[in-house]
């Protein structure tokens, strides 16, 4: 079935659940269960509860307005039918170049960093350069012959990219020291609230997977229990690696800050379970950019659609596949030349900020919506009111409100920036 928009439906609900899986369980598993641990110990867990808790009353707004906004663009389309065309403009640019493309950039430098440890020939710039080219076109390729070539590709890299972790938590809970894993304190508020800003981000993601919405079969079903499903999947893998390598590290957990998991793996099966982990990683980082692929070139698609970014071109539908084509292979031409230029890992670090933006904005369509639509006949409607996306605003607004001053002059000089780019833009149609 087409959409309005000329693409075809052809996404269920196991398709949008491993997308947004294969976002959101990224790198950083690999590297935060000991950063938890040095701070919090055993009690660590309670950190992954609380970020649970947080992360799904924002995703429970996403659930929401991604059940009433069927179009392509995801949080892009909800903020932009709420807001308007300079809201829209701003959220375009916040979650295209603020948000995904730096990060892409920064996890495919990883992925071949993290290749060059088990082949040194990816260690030189021209390897790097040709490596880049050949998966950034690879990526564009599948995802310009068909969305159903797209999301085939990332059930395949969901499924290799959890089975190295569902292997360590299997064989992990069999050697598992139940000591290791008792309560001696409860940690403070403060410290509490220290690491679950680190944690927290390891949960953000799956804005940029429901981007494809337009593509989705009956999304005003399938986009919210995608979300539920999902989250309980993650979450579930998240607290049960952090439980596996603190009852196995124990007080050894700081001692492999960079790399808690691939020792956790060599306890349990010797060097082979190092290659494995450093395998697992690399997989976790191909399955992001799989997806980020996928998902991002429909917000530059939809918005061209709305005249918020001033490029028809990159609205234009491929006759045969019916894909966003131009978008896919424009998206895939940034990622690629972003990649080779530099490293990035500052501007990462800023990308988790612009995601909060997006989450507020998104909250605030759901309370937008509510006051003009009274009552809501069809689509997932959160209970409780206006409690849930009002707890989701200000949990934003406190994660920002704790970056760096660094973070905090940098949004503010990318959202001037944009805002003046727009004007001009509106300026110059109207002479």
């Amino acid at each position: 079935m087409n959409s309005d928009e000329g693409l075809k439906r052809e996404i269920g609900l196991v398709g949008l659940t491993a997308n947004i899986v294969n976002v959101v369980i990224g790198s950083g598993i690999f590297v935060l269960p000991a950063i938890v641990s040095e701070k919090l110990g055993p009690s660590g867990i309670l950190a992954y509860l609380f970020c649970g808790f947080l992360i799904t009353m924002i995703m429970l707004c996403f659930a929401e307005v991604g059940s009433r906004v069927t179009i392509t663009g995801g949080a892009y389309a909800y903020i932009e039918s709420a807001f308007g065309k300079y809201v829209g403009f701003l959220t375009t640019n916040i979650f295209v170049f603020g948000s995904s493309l730096m990060a892409a950039s920064a996890v495919a430098n990883a992925l071949v960093n993290t290749l060059g440890v088990l082949f040194p020939i990816f260690n030189t710039a021209f390897s790097k350069t040709i490596f880049l080219v050949a998966l950034f076109s690879a990526l564009a390729l599948v995802n310009v012959i068909g969305i159903k070539k797209g999301i085939t590709l990332v059930k395949i890299t969901t499924v290799a990219k959890l089975t190295p972790l569902l292997l360590l938590i299997l064989w992990g809970f069999t050697k598992v020291d139940l000591e290791n894993l008792q309560l001696k304190s409860i940690p403070s508020l403060g410290d509490l609230g220290q690491i679950s800003l680190v944690l927290f981000f390891a949960f953000q993601g799956a804005e940029g997977s429901l981007s494809i919405s337009g593509e989705v079969k009956s999304p005003n079903k399938t986009v919210p229990w995608a979300i539920l499903l999902s989250f309980t999947i993650i979450l579930v893998f998240y607290i049960s690696i952090q439980l596996v390598s603190q009852g196995i590290l124990a007080d050894a957990f700081s001692d492999f800050k960079s790399a808690p998991l691939a020792e956790v793996a060599k306890r349990l099966m010797g060097p082979l379970g190092l290659t494995l982990m450093i395998a697992g990683a690399a997989l976790s980082m191909v399955g992001y950019l799989t997806s980020d692929s996928l998902n991002m070139p429909r917000v530059l698609f939809r918005s061209s659609i709305d005249n918020v970014v001033p490029i028809k071109s990159l609205s234009k539908v491929h006759p045969k596949f019916a894909t966003p084509y131009v978008a896919i292979i424009s998206y895939a031409f940034l990622c690629c030349t972003f990649s080779i230029i530099g490293e990035f890992r500052q501007l990462a670090m800023l990308a988790s900020s612009f995601a909060l933006l997006i989450y507020i904005g998104v909250a605030a369509a759901v309370i937008k919506f509510r006051i003009q639509i009274k009552n809501q006949e069809s689509g997932f409607k959160i209970p409780l009111g206006y409690t849930v996306p009002s707890i989701a605003i200000l949990t934003s607004i406190f994660f920002l409100l704790n970056g760096s001053g660094t973070q905090a002059v940098g949004l503010i000089l990318f959202i001037a920036s944009v805002s003046a780019i727009y004007f001009a833009i509106q300026f110059f149609k109207l002479r």
